[in-house]
């Protein structure tokens, strides 16, 4: 497949001396480059919730439509 890139200037010298040094073309160098790099990058497992209901009750004096009240509650400033 034919691809127009646009790479920063120093890069594409840096990547075509290597190919050169390397008695590669600059297409195998990227070639190459690309697949370690796909190659190397970690496969996400799959998330499972594990979701757990537990029973409870309403402590007294609680009020659950105060806001405030529920700070105050659980900063012991009751």
């Amino acid at each position: 497949m034919r691809l127009n890139i646009d790479l920063d200037d120093e890069l594409f010298r840096r990547a075509k001396k290597r190919a050169t040094d390397d008695r590669v073309s600059f297409r195998k160098l990227a070639e190459t480059a690309l697949r370690r790099f796909l190659a190397r990058r970690p496969k996400r497992g799959h998330y499972r919730l594990q979701w757990r209901s537990e029973k409870g009750r309403l402590l007294s004096g609680v009020n659950l439509d105060s806001r405030e009240a529920l700070f105050d509650l659980m900063n012991g400033r009751k």
